[in-house]
């Protein structure tokens, strides 16, 4: 337990195998109760190596998307009693070792959802972060802002902490199909304020490895979109 919280990680995967690894290795078992990775289908050894590691995995049985890998690792927290739900990247991005500064705020009753943000941090760092990445990552938080009436600096990082009142919360509907690829975490944060839970940013890293090491399975059209359509949804009213 972290001072009173159970805890569970969670880490979307799909064919991260050498990656994988090291979110697993690198995450604080001092800090968390459990280190859950919810394998999409991958095709190659990722699975095997969480388990060498020492993580825990459930297998997607077909590729389902991020959204929905994202649903059955919240599903597993709120089964399995958990009181706070940490998500990190799948593909060794983020840094395990911040994790204590998303569940302080929780834990000191100052937020219910603990969003980090890169771009709280003066001396941010980010990498071979593509150059229409760092564009995108810009724009996205603008038009956020605007659809939940809020000021945010970050909406698009997956790195992220969630008490259990927000995911047990009926008015939450993560099972929506539409919701099975990008578009889950858009929504989840949107809804969050939506229903009066309390939200902040804290500020984290999160650094992008060489394009030769591979950087985002999002393509740049369809990725995009998938993660801007909750926006347009949800801000004209169209979906809620």
């Amino acid at each position: 337990m972290y001072r009173g919280l159970k805890v569970l990680a969670i880490a979307p995967c799909f064919n991260e195998e050498l990656k994988i690894r090291e979110v697993v290795r690198r995450t604080p078992m001092d800090i968390v109760d459990r280190m859950l990775v919810v394998d999409d289908a991958s095709t190659d050894a990722s699975a095997k190596a969480v388990k060498e590691e020492g993580g825990e995995v459930i297998s997607m049985p077909a590729r389902s998307g991020v959204g929905a890998a994202l649903r059955r690792g919240y599903e597993y927290a709120l089964g399995e009693g958990f009181d706070v739900a940490v998500v990190m990247a799948g593909n060794n991005k983020d840094d395990p070792s911040e994790i204590p500064l998303l569940l302080d705020p929780i834990v000191e009753d100052r937020a219910d959802f603990v969003q980090g943000s890169r771009f709280l941090n003066g001396n941010a760092n980010f990498g071979a972060m593509p150059f229409y990445r760092r564009v995108a990552t810009r724009v996205h938080p603008i038009i956020f802002s605007l659809v939940i009436r809020k000021r945010v600096t970050e909406s698009t990082n997956g790195f992220r902490a969630v008490h259990r009142r927000v995911l047990e919360d009926p008015r939450l509907e993560l099972d929506q199909p539409w919701l099975n690829a990008y578009e889950l975490e858009p929504y989840l944060y949107i809804k969050t304020v939506r229903m009066g839970y309390r939200s902040i940013e804290v500020p984290v890293t999160k650094v992008y490895p060489p394009k030769s090491l591979g950087q985002t399975k999002m393509k740049p059209i369809t990725g995009w979109w998938s993660i801007l359509r909750p926006l347009f949804l949800m801000g004209f009213g169209i979906k809620r």
